[in-house]
């Protein structure tokens, strides 16, 4: 199973104001450097904990349905199935309707069960579910502790630009994210 962004996140988590004034930058002399970093933190927290911070689709492809026809899908938090085309022996696509499926949302990470599945006739990513995820379409939807991630992590590269800023992260980080954090094999 893999995945793809589908359509981006309208906006970022964390605006331009917001780490200025966490940062206590009063010019615009960094306006694009300091948006830059807003969107390297945010992407690190995505990659971190798993979870999309703005609305956004996803696109989830697949070979075949499990036996059970239980999907777990790799994309939270998961608001809603978009759609799901499976593709036949001739390359069309069939969509599923909506009554074929059933989204358990609560779950981490979020299921689909099967209720009448379709066979994809193509060997290879004949199913394509396009998830439509994120925790809202604001910064204001996003958990209080991923932005403070966010401002943090963006606070840090800041004061710490260059090579010894590449890859590290600041204290506090790790806790900040832990409750949202999938543990790792």
């Amino acid at each position: 199973m893999s995945k793809a962004l589908i359509t981006p996140p309208a906006a970022l988590p964390v605006t331009l104001a917001d780490v200025k004034t966490h940062l206590r930058v009063e010019t615009d002399d960094e306006d694009a450097y300091l948006t830059a970093l807003i969107a390297a933190a945010t992407a690190l927290v995505e990659a971190e904990t798993g979870r999309a911070l703005i609305s956004q689709t996803w696109r989830v492809y697949r070979d075949d349905w499990p036996a059970d026809g239980l999907v777990e899908l790799p994309v939270s938090p998961a608001r809603a199935i978009a759609e799901i085309r499976v593709y036949g022996v001739d390359g069309a696509p069939a969509t599923l309707a909506g009554d074929a499926y059933l989204l358990d949302a609560v779950s981490d990470p979020p299921r689909l069960l099967l209720v009448a599945p379709l066979a994809p006739g193509a060997a290879l990513n004949g199913i394509e579910i396009d998830v439509e995820a994120g925790f809202g379409d604001t910064g204001a939807d996003v958990p209080d502790t991923l932005v403070r991630a966010i401002l943090v992590l963006a606070a840090h590269w800041h004061e710490h630009r260059g090579a010894e800023a590449l890859g590290g992260v600041p204290q506090g980080f790790a806790r900040l994210i832990a409750p949202f954090a999938r543990p790792r094999l």
